[in-house]
C-alpha cells in the first residue's frame, strides 16, 4: 500500500483544476511542461496532455489540417493579450473572448487554442468548424481526454462565450463523462461533490473495468489515504475546496 499525504496546497495541482473568473490560478498548476510537437518547440503544455494530444493527432492525421495556436501562456503574456484585446476591440469583446490574467486557463498548461490551417490564422479567435478534420478532432477528443472547455448554451456557467477552438485536458474517464452528460467543467466539478470518498461514482470504462470517482474535502490538517501501489488510480485538486480521487478496479 501506498500512503498519500495532501495538504491544502495541493487543491491546485492536476488535470481538473478548475480555473475560472470566480478561482484564481495557482502558477505551480503548470508543471512539466513540453513542446506539443517538434515543429513547435514554443508551444508548451503538461505532458500528459502534450502525449494525449500526439495520439489524437497521430489517428485523425490532424497537422496536415490543423494548426495549433496558443498552449501554455506565463501571466506576462496573458496580461499583454488582455491589454492588447482591451485597446484593438474593446472591453465588451475582450471579457467575452480573453480571460482575465491569473483566471486564464492557458496558464495551467493544460488547455490550447487549434485553428484550420490557412494562410492567416486569427489569434483571438480562430476559425475551427463543425465540419472536416477539426470536427474529427472534436469528435475524437473525449476519447484521449480533451473537452470543449466553452460549449455554446453555457456561456452563464463558463462566463466565456462560445469557443469551438478551446480544447482542455482533464482526462479519462472524466472527458468521456462529461461529453455524455453535456456539462461543463464547472458542473463537473459540482456534481463530484455529491460522491465523497467511501460512496464515489461509479461507472464501466471503455476497457471493461470499474471506475470510482470520489470527492475529498480539503482540511486544515494533511489527509492521509491508503491506496494501491499499482498503476489503477489517479487524484486530483479541483482549485475550489478539494480533490478528485479516480480508482480502477
Amino acid at each position: 500500500m501506498k500512503i498519500l499525504s495532501l495538504s491544502c496546497h495541493d487543491i491546485y495541482k492536476g488535470p481538473l483544476i478548475l480555473v475560472n473568473q470566480a478561482h484564481g490560478l495557482d502558477e505551480s498548476a503548470a508543471e512539466d511542461l513540453i513542446p506539443v510537437t517538434e515543429s513547435r518547440p514554443d508551444a508548451l503544455l503538461q505532458r500528459p496532455a502534450a502525449q494525449a494530444l500526439a495520439r489524437l493527432m497521430d489517428e485523425i492525421g490532424g497537422w496536415q489540417h490543423i494548426a495549433f495556436v496558443s498552449a501554455w501562456r506565463s501571466r506576462r503574456e496573458q496580461q499583454e493579450i488582455w491589454d492588447d484585446s482591451l485597446r484593438e476591440n474593446g472591453p465588451e469583446f475582450t471579457r467575452a473572448y480573453v480571460a482575465v490574467p491569473g483566471h486564464s486557463e492557458h496558464q495551467t498548461g493544460l488547455a490550447m487554442d487549434l485553428g484550420a490551417k490557412k494562410e492567416q490564422i486569427d489569434f483571438i479567435c480562430p476559425d475551427f468548424p463543425y465540419t472536416g478534420p477539426c470536427q474529427d478532432f472534436r469528435e475524437s477528443a473525449a476519447k484521449y481526454g480533451f473537452i470543449l472547455r466553452y460549449p455554446e448554451g453555457k456561456e452563464s456557467i463558463t462566463g466565456i462565450s462560445h469557443e469551438p477552438w478551446h480544447f482542455r485536458y482533464v482526462g479519462a474517464p472524466h472527458a468521456a463523462i462529461m461529453q455524455e452528460q453535456n456539462m461543463t467543467l464547472e458542473e463537473y466539478t459540482d456534481c463530484l461533490k455529491r460522491f465523497p470518498y467511501g460512496s464515489g461514482l461509479r461507472r464501466v470504462a471503455d476497457n471493461g473495468r470499474e471506475v470510482c470517482i470520489s470527492y475529498l474535502k480539503a482540511a486544515a490538517d494533511p489527509i492521509c489515504l491508503k491506496l494501491p501501489e499499482e498503476d489503477s488510480w489517479s487524484l486530483s485538486g479541483n482549485n475550489a475546496d478539494g480533490f478528485i480521487l479516480t480508482e480502477w478496479r
